[in-house]
């Protein structure tokens, strides 16, 4: 009898759950080999399209994380455990945390955009996100830049993705726009030729396009010209305060005013 009971135990248990954990190591063991396989063919993939070393590194260890609770999840079911409350229990957490981390959220998915879209790349001059500077690293929450009296900003992902884009640094080429005003008793055509001999003899402006100055408005108190040579970007500030200098002195070696504003008032003398 109690030979029988140990051999109906065996037959109704041991033997069952033993083929169940046996093919549960199996759909394990296999399963996270076939999940390397996956994630070494992926990360061959984004190498090969050319993205950026720290996104193809996220995307691993999202994917991985996410094989690996597959392969969990199909092993417990296996051993006969009910998945079904295990993966509701999953699906609510991750509902609450999305909730929480929102804004975190919001910012790395605007990081995942930028790195692989590409608006602009580290060492360029931007306008982004309520702050301007050069970009100095390109995470995935946030963008960590350099201004010009070397502070350093640390801008969320979501308000630069979020917003207008200014890339200073992104065309080979920029236009410097500058105004100059002269008194209206002033010689138009000399003080034309004066900011046009300044713009030839500096050999940082481009010849093409060719450079502007005509008269641009009449304005209250002046006449004022815009100036608008092209450079390359990297001398945009340098031909930028040079000008201003050189036909500021242009004008006043040769007597040509650059008047305040002017306002005439008028009294009436009570009788």
């Amino acid at each position: 009898m109690e030979s029988l009971n140990i051999q109906e135990l065996t037959d109704v248990y041991i033997i069952p759950w033993g083929i169940n954990i046996v093919m549960a190591l199996a759909i394990f063991i296999v399963g996270r080999w076939i999940a390397r396989m996956l994630l070494n063919v992926v990360d061959k993939m984004l190498n090969k399209a050319g993205m950026d070393t720290m996104l193809v590194s996220f995307v691993h260890s999202i994917l991985n994380a996410l094989l690996l609770l597959f392969i969990i999840i199909a092993s417990l079911d296996q051993l006969g455990v009910d998945t079904t409350s295990f993966i509701a229990l999953i699906g609510a957490a991750g509902l609450a945390v999305g909730l929480a981390l929102q804004g975190s959220l919001q910012n790395f998915a605007s990081g995942v955009l930028l790195i692989v879209f590409r608006p602009f790349k580290v060492g360029h001059f931007i306008e982004a996100g309520g702050a301007t500077g050069v970009v100095e690293e390109i995470g995935i929450f946030s963008t960590r830049m350099k201004t010009g009296d070397n502070r350093e900003i640390i801008v969320p992902n979501g308000a630069i993705y979020g917003g207008t884009i200014t890339n200073n640094s992104a065309r080979d080429t920029r236009r410097v726009d500058m105004v100059f005003g002269i008194g209206y008793d002033d010689d138009i055509r000399k003080a034309k030729e004066l900011m046009q001999a300044i713009i030839d003899a500096d050999e940082r402006i481009l010849k093409e396009p060719k450079p502007l100055i005509a008269v641009g408005e009449l304005a209250d108190s002046s006449v004022n010209f815009n100036v608008r040579p092209w450079v390359n970007s990297g001398d945009y500030w340098g031909v930028y305060f040079d000008l201003n200098e050189k036909i500021k002195l242009a004008f006043d070696d040769n007597g040509i005013s650059i008047p305040y504003p002017q306002m005439d008032v008028h009294l009436n003398k009570p009788e």
